[in-house]
């Protein structure tokens, strides 16, 4: 009986002893496309990419200066509409509707 118990211990013990596991990211998708912003404002602005009614922020871009926005996960040739908003809310620039491509340019004011 001894025996028998201390087989099955064993065979627990192994069964649930350490196991290695790997543990990752999945890596970040492509910007297929990229908005070139330059911002006028003399404040910071937080830039999103308006698509089918829901606002996706890209990065808040500080007061006179132009950035490179990679634009993931909305295809090129989309149509949307461009948003800044200061960081502080006072003011929101918004453009027209129009169709994403590789690289799109907007700024404001």
């Amino acid at each position: 009986m001894r025996a028998l118990l201390a087989g099955a211990l064993l065979i627990a013990t192994v069964a649930c002893g350490s196991r290695k596991v790997d543990v990752s990211t999945a890596p970040k998708a492509a910007a297929a496309v990229t908005l070139h912003f330059t911002n006028n404002d003399n404040s910071a602005v937080n830039v999103y990419v308006v698509n089918n009614g829901t606002d996706h922020f890209l990065k808040q871009v500080p007061a006179n200066s132009t950035e490179d926005l990679p634009v993931v996960n909305i295809e090129a040739g989309t149509q949307v509409r461009l948003k800044a908003t200061r960081t502080d809310s006072s003011k929101t620039y918004t453009s027209d509707p129009m169709p994403l491509s590789a690289t799109t340019t907007w700024q404001v004011p």
